[in-house]
């Protein structure tokens, strides 16, 4: 890696560290690790436009990988039972503190037939299909419009940082 390169991914870390801090979530403490999962971040920017974790494998059509690309779909979700995301990105500040280990995380993603794809219909409208095979209930943010998947809200939105009553259930 050139030393453009490392400048780009330690902006980046400098940058992701503190959106996550005030977003209240924790990068893992390990920065030649963080800093390596960055890399393949823009890696996966550069080769597909769009920043795909670098633990799965993309398809390159962005439609198809809207569920993982970073943060994923499934962060909070692996936040929640595990302490930390799929590649260990992102991490509970139980990990963080040292009160609890990183471990392995089983793969959230459904294989690719299970998936629930946007698709248009003739008049161009966007939709989803597969939508009642949803294992989760969807929640939307009242204020920003914010969805997850989840069996109840978030404690406080990623994105406006309003509580978890602001949310209703979407689907």
């Amino acid at each position: 890696m050139s030393q453009t390169d490392d400048a780009r991914v330690d902006e980046f870390y400098e940058r992701l560290k503190e959106q996550v801090e005030e977003a209240g979530y924790h990068l893992n403490s390990d920065v030649e690790f963080t800093k390596a999962l960055l890399e393949s971040i823009l890696v996966n920017e550069d080769r597909y436009g769009y920043g795909a974790c670098p633990c799965r494998l993309a398809s390159g059509i962005k439609e198809e990988d809207l569920d993982i690309i970073c943060p994923c779909y499934y962060r909070d979700p692996d936040l929640e039972e595990y302490d930390a995301c799929y590649c260990g990105l992102y991490v509970s500040g139980d990990i963080l503190s040292g009160e609890k280990q990183l471990t392995a995380i089983p793969e959230r993603r459904p294989a690719p037939d299970e998936r629930i794809v946007r698709s248009e219909d003739e008049t161009g409208t966007l939709g989803l299909e597969s939508i009642s095979n949803l294992p989760l209930p969807v929640w939307r943010c009242g204020v920003c419009g914010y969805l997850c998947a989840r069996e109840g809200p978030p404690e406080i939105c990623p994105i406006c940082k309003v509580g978890k009553e602001r949310f209703e259930r979407f689907i």
